[in-house]
């Protein structure tokens, strides 16, 4: 999976997470899992790809920039 993709994904998952109302617990619950198990992945893919970052936050600011403008990292 290319850098692009697991970002892509990554952002979905957190756009989905955010959509989510507080009514829907049960299904954040379960959407904050995958988005701790993509990011993991989002993190490792980053490394393999030579994409420096320094903690988790800086992985998912990359995956968002990452996605808004291909050409940025």
């Amino acid at each position: 999976m290319s850098p692009r993709e697991i970002a892509q994904i990554y952002v979905d998952i957190v756009r989905l997470e955010e959509s989510l109302g507080p009514d829907q617990w049960q299904a954040k619950q379960e959407i904050t899992a995958l988005r701790s198990k993509y990011h993991d992945q989002l993190t490792n893919i980053f490394r393999g790809a030579g994409i420096v970052c320094a903690d988790r936050f800086e992985a998912a600011r990359k995956a968002f920039e990452l996605v808004a403008d291909p050409s940025h990292i």
